[in-house]
């Protein structure tokens, strides 16, 4: 009896596995942009930028320069008026989680967030494009 009640667990386990590999992938993911979010609120560019992979952190020099674009550039994203995760989606060979945004004025737009797994495991942010919700680039 033992014996069955413990195959049915492990049976169980692995057709769900998949699921929780993505649903634990997501939640890694959301935590990263959401902590990057959080810095913007706060200024805290070098926090901002840590939160970027090393070839965007190459691209722009010093969090300094990554905040200030993203300041002029992604003003939806730096001051947002509501954030709304929506879903992780494989897009152009990269994962990519959707974002939707309220922007300061109001209107909304989507942000594509590119991620790149780092050899230690953990994911950064390769890069963000805006487009607005019906799929046209903002």
């Amino acid at each position: 009896m033992r014996l069955n009640v413990c195959a049915a667990i492990l049976a169980l386990f692995w057709t769900h596995a998949p699921v929780l590999a993505e649903d634990t992938r997501r939640s890694a993911i959301v935590d990263i942009i959401g902590a990057q979010l959080e810095a913007f609120q706060r200024d805290d560019a070098a926090a901002a930028f840590a939160f970027a992979s090393p070839d965007i952190q190459a691209m722009f020099g010093t969090a300094e320069n990554f905040i200030r674009m993203v300041a002029e550039a992604y003003t939806p994203v730096y001051r947002p008026r509501a954030t709304t995760f929506l879903d992780l989606v494989e897009h152009k060979g990269r994962t990519t989680q959707r974002v939707l945004f309220t922007g300061p004025d109001g209107k909304q737009v989507v942000a594509l967030y590119m991620m790149a797994r780092q050899a230690d495991g953990t994911w950064r942010i390769a890069g963000c494009v805006l487009i607005d919700p019906i799929g046209k680039s903002a």
